[in-house]
């Protein structure tokens, strides 16, 4: 299910200005996603609370709820959206469609903790016919689904190496922790990879071939291109992977 999670970690982290960005921010279900990882990040951490000494684990939730505070997230991205995204209109017409709320629906329901409980060992193989399949191939290409994953793992991975730091300062130094992320980058792609088809068809699986085809036609298209390229460059600022927590602005 892990990829799941991932596939939505794009929209919790987008700032919600007033106006088109504002409509952007709710009509896609901004508020909601960023509800649900925060709900994942407390079963997260709440799965460490006793395999690891008090101290220790304490300085992870505090970390990790520096790291993630959502008004936090939201300054760290807001620079970097507006460079890449100066003219939210497109996204917006399209996720305001009904397919778009339908995509927005799916994806709700797909990162809600009771469906991540359901799916922790797994998700079930869905079968698809050679039409579907293509599309979901496209889709899955579009999307910069791999990366922002990627970034996910290394951001919760930075915050266990900066808890570890703070109670055993210079076991990590010298960048030392970073290079250790950044040759794991590789790597988490490459897992989420192996069974992104699979978690996409999974996770639109009430939707029809033309519906995703829809889906990709905007996802390819240079507005749609620009609208997810946009999304990761402010995930990455948001998480703020590289960057050591006692860095980041309280």
């Amino acid at each position: 299910m892990r990829g799941v999670f991932f596939v939505l970690m794009m929209f919790c982290v987008l700032p919600a200005w007033a106006d088109s960005h504002d409509q952007l921010y709710k009509v896609a279900g901004w508020p909601e996603q960023r509800a649900h990882f925060s709900d994942a990040l407390k079963a997260a951490q709440q799965r460490y609370q006793n395999s690891l000494p008090p101290a220790v684990f304490q300085a992870l939730v505090n970390n990790s709820n520096q790291r993630f505070a959502p008004q936090a997230m939201d300054q760290r991205a807001e620079s970097r959206l507006r460079q890449g995204l100066a003219d939210p209109q497109p996204a917006l017409v399209f996720f305001e469609s009904p397919l778009g709320r339908k995509i927005v629906t799916a994806e709700l329901l797909a990162t809600r903790s009771d469906q991540l409980a359901k799916n922790a060992q797994g998700l079930p193989h869905m079968e698809a016919t050679a039409t579907r399949a293509l599309l979901i191939g496209h889709l899955a290409n579009a999307l910069p689904v791999r990366e922002a994953g990627a970034e996910v793992s290394l951001a919760i991975a930075g915050v266990a190496a900066d808890s570890l730091s703070s109670m055993i300062p210079g076991l990590l130094g010298g960048g030392q922790a970073q290079g250790l992320l950044e040759g794991q980058r590789e790597r988490i792609m490459q897992q989420i990879g192996n069974d992104l088809d699979n978690t996409l068809l999974y996770v639109y699986r009430d939707m029809s071939d033309p519906e995703l085809e829809e889906f990709v036609t905007f996802a390819e298209s240079p507005e749609g291109k620009t609208y997810y390229r946009a999304a990761l460059n402010a995930i990455r600022a948001g998480l703020a992977v590289g960057q050591p927590t006692s860095s980041l602005a309280r």
